[in-house]
This record gives structure tokens, sequence and C-alpha cells, in this order.
């Protein structure tokens, strides 16, 4: 499976240049689940959304749509992250589980300023639920600190089994280890000056480095910090995140092209 979105749904720019004139604002997330394969949320890592809006999403979608939702702030922008599970158990008693079948990742996003410490993250990861009423909940970890890249911290994950986010970013650490049974990319380099937000090239470059994350390889093009794992067909996300904002459902949707070519 390789799901493909952009971060959310509602943004001026997008109106009239991805949504169609005139479409009301109620409909927007109808009219982008029907374009994409998956969204990213954003508001969740602000605050807390309300019950009724999950359920809400939920009917508004595609049986096989996939929302991530990136994990409230007050969870990871803190000194001692073994301290973070009353936050995390506000967030999963929230209403994401309303979702049902349609909740893919959880992203958890730490400050640039947030150093590897193995102690310290392990805390951490133990405090993440597998699986809630039965329900696996898969985990991410989007880490912006050079210190993280790593083997140390690659075999951390690997062993508590969640993901690291391969970033494709100017400012942060780019780590292409796969450490869990999917892949999670946020793909941030669009550029307002092409159309698709990258050039037809780099986007069928993406598109053959996510088929080959899927059947269970690892692309040439990035180095690995530790030994590659055994060979296993994965999920993979892909999300087209920050660069020229404006562009980000162009290549997201030029990227579900190049995947069916």
């Amino acid at each position: 499976m390789i799901r493909v979105g952009i971060g959310g749904w509602t943004f001026e720019p997008w109106r009239g240049t991805f949504s169609p004139k005139g479409l009301p604002h109620a409909r927007e997330l109808e009219y982008a689940a029907k374009q994409l394969t998956a969204i990213e949320v954003n508001g969740t890592f602000y605050g807390t959304i309300k019950r009724d809006s999950f359920m809400r999403w939920h009917d508004e979608t595609p049986d096989d749509f996939i929302f991530s939702l990136k994990a409230p702030r007050f969870a990871t922008n803190r000194k001692v992250l073994g301290e973070a599970a009353p936050s995390i158990e506000r967030f999963f008693g929230s209403g994401v589980m309303d979702l049902k079948g349609k909740l893919g990742p959880i992203l958890w996003q730490f400050a640039p300023t947030k150093k590897f410490n193995a102690d310290d993250f392990a805390a951490f990861i133990a405090l993440l639920p597998r699986e809630i009423d039965g329900r696996p909940i898969r985990h991410a970890l989007e880490v912006r600190n050079a210190s993280f890249a790593a083997a140390d911290f690659v075999d951390c994950a690997r062993d508590k089994n969640v993901a690291i986010v391969f970033a494709d970013s100017d400012k942060y650490p780019m780590i292409a280890d796969v450490t869990t049974d999917f892949v999670y990319q946020r793909l941030q380099r669009t550029v307002e000056s092409e159309k698709t937000g990258y050039s037809s090239a780099a986007i069928k470059k993406w598109a053959a480095h996510a088929e080959t994350w899927a059947s269970g390889g690892a692309p040439k093009d990035f180095p690995l910090l530790a030994k590659a794992p055994t060979k296993k067909k994965r999920d993979v996300f892909s999300f087209m995140i920050s660069g020229a904002k404006v562009r980000a459902p162009a290549a997201a949707m030029a990227l579900i092209e190049a995947l069916k070519s």
C-alpha cells in the first residue's frame, strides 16, 4: 500500500487552484479526499480536536482513505519525554479512535533543539500505545536535530518497532533507515516555479523510491546509518509538506499518477 497526500485541506491559495472555485468550505475535505489517498492533520499538534470532527472526517471520506495525525506538542516539546504519559493519554482519549480504520500513523514531531538521548527516547516510546480496543496503532518519529543521525537511534527505533520519518528537507537530517513495517516520507522541497512542485524527473524518482520501499528494498540514493533490515513488503506514506505549499496538491497528484504508470 502506497498512500500519497498533503497537510490539511483548508488553505486559501488552494481555492481555485486545487479545489474548484466556489466550492463550499464545508466540502473541501470531501473534494480533497477524492483526489488524494491520505491527509496529514496538523491541527491536532496545536490543540484538542472535537470528537464530532473525527466522526465527520470519517464519514466524509472514501472507505480506503487514511488520516495521519500529528500528535500534540504538549507530549513532545518537553525536557523529560518520559513524563509525557498524561498528554498521550488525553490525545488518544479525545476521539481519534472514531476515525476507525481510517486512522493512519501518528506523527510525533520533535523540536530542532531536542537532541538524541537513548534513555529519554526509550522511555517515551514505551508510553506509546501499540493497540487500542484491538486496533493496532502505528507511530512515526520526526526528529529534527543532527544528533539523531546515528546508528544508535536507528537501533533504538527498530528495537521499539516505530518508524523514523524520512525528511526531504533543506533544514533537517535525512534518515533513510527503515525501522518497522512502514515508511513515512515528508517531502519538503516543492518550489512554486514548478507546476507540480517537484520536476517531472524528481516525481518519477520519488515514485520509484516509494515502490522500492514498498517491495521491501532500500533505494540506493540514500546512505544508511545501520544495517539494512530483512527484505519485507511495507506500506509507504508520502506527504507533500512545507516548501511551496501552494504546489503541494499538484505534487501529490503527480506522484499518484507516476505510481500508476
